[in-house]
């Protein structure tokens, strides 16, 4: 692969999104990770690994091919490397990956219990539900497999004991799947304390999400 390529400007997204991650709260610490796809080169820009987001800079970044190749960067890439690549292998729909260690979507994995469909912006945007995949242990390539798995054609998956994955066609989608997410994980554990949650009934999930791709939004 050439040298140029490679563009700082998906470094400087990579940079200043771990940073928005740890500001929002969905992660803690140097855990959780974040990567980019170049649709025109195909390129994929990951977070380097055990590295403060406070302290990464643009020369942190570690660049892939979709052969798990390092084409960029000297830093050790993030250990969950396997899941982004082989989640962007499966969706060509998806160019960002967001890994995060949230708090209300992550009690779901403990107790190992899917969130449904309980708000329209989750079903609109994410999918009928978000399911656990099979747990593996961090990094391998097991888990790797049983994320792609768990994901489907759906835009979240919970790692049981571990995180949360989230995904869309650009940073700012997967970003924003981030958010409703977590919102709707704590808005079904809430909700759960007091009564039991009533679901979107499947046609009109299908309705919402048709109008979602088709009409919502300026350029459409």
């Amino acid at each position: 692969m050439k040298k140029h390529a490679v563009k700082d400007a998906f470094k400087t997204m990579i940079v200043s999104g771990g940073k928005e991650l740890l500001e929002e709260k969905l992660t803690v610490g140097t855990w959780g990770n974040l990567s980019i796809r170049d649709p025109d080169t195909g390129l994929i820009y990951t977070k380097p690994s055990g590295m403060n987001y406070k302290n990464i800079t643009k020369d942190d970044v570690v660049v892939f091919d979709t052969e798990y190749n390092i084409v960029d960067g000297f830093r050790k890439p993030t250990i969950e490397y396997r899941i982004h690549i082989e989640i962007m292998k499966a969706r060509s729909d998806i160019n960002s990956v967001i890994h995060t260690h949230p708090v209300y979507s992550s009690v779901l994995g403990v107790i190992r219990e899917d969130l449904p469909g309980i708000s329209e912006d989750f079903v609109q945007i994410v999918g009928d539900k978000v399911i656990n995949c099979s747990y593996a242990l961090p990094g391998t390539e097991e888990l790797s497999k049983n994320v792609v798995k768990g994901l489907g054609n759906r835009n979240a998956v919970i790692i049981p004991n571990h995180g949360t994955v989230c995904c869309g066609s650009d940073w700012e989608t997967a970003k924003k799947v981030c958010y409703v997410v977590e919102k709707t994980a704590q808005i079904y554990i809430l909700a759960k304390s007091i009564g039991n949650p009533e679901l979107i009934k499947r046609a009109d999930m299908l309705a919402m999400q048709e109008f979602a791709r088709n009409h919502y939004g300026q350029d459409k």
